[in-house]
């Protein structure tokens, strides 16, 4: 029986265009792949490593041709829409007080501004959660198995009584290998709403 459900936000309440950011980033930029040293500023930024200043700063000083405010746009360019049925399917499984509600999320500072800014109800939909824990506040990122040991242990959770659903197979296969019961989102073909249908065998 399951108690608690971890939610990923990317393409599960926010659609998200990975594949038209990484081909305006490329166009953007004039390269025909992202250096080894951009996936790594990109990925030290998304763990709080380095402040937005220094992320914004490494990007300014590689492309001087480059405005901040374009690169800002760039970096943003993957943030969709977030449709008002998903806030109110959460505001409902809120109210009925049978799960543990939490959110996990890669992400970063530039991210949860862009939202605040574009989502009206970005604080309605965090206070439906028991615990919002984005990567950027807690240096910890998926799939490293650390974010979901430490999800686990700062909220007593039993791992067989948990599901976690997410886009990224990744860290589907990092939170499996934990006996953590996972929905592999197609957010193509798949929709969160639905959470209960598809998963009905846990429920």
């Amino acid at each position: 029986m399951i108690k608690t459900i971890i939610f990923d936000f990317g393409n599960v309440f926010i659609n998200l265009d990975l594949e038209g950011a990484y081909k305006n980033a490329i166009e953007t930029f004039k390269i025909d792949t992202l250096s080894e040293e951009m996936v790594g500023f990109n990925s030290f930024y998304e763990q709080g490593l380095i402040s937005t200043e220094e992320f914004l700063g490494f990007y300014t000083d590689n492309f001087q041709n480059i405005s901040q405010d374009k690169l800002i746009d760039v970096w943003n360019f993957m943030l969709k829409d977030f449709p008002n049925y998903r806030l109110a399917f959460l505001k409902k499984l809120k109210q009925s007080s049978k799960y543990n509600l939490i959110l996990l999320s890669n992400t970063n500072a530039l991210h949860i501004d862009y939202i605040k800014a574009h989502v009206p109800f970005y604080e309605e939909f965090k206070n439906c959660f028991d615990a919002f824990y984005l990567s950027h506040e807690i240096n910890l990122v998926k799939p490293n198995h650390d974010i979901f040991e430490f999800v686990l242990s700062e909220n007593n959770i039993n791992a067989e009584k948990c599901l976690f659903i997410d886009d990224n197979l990744d860290n589907i296969t990092s939170a499996n290998t934990l006996n953590i019961h996972t929905w592999h989102i197609n957010n193509k073909k798949e929709d969160v709403i639905d959470l209960f249908e598809i998963n009905k065998h846990l429920f």
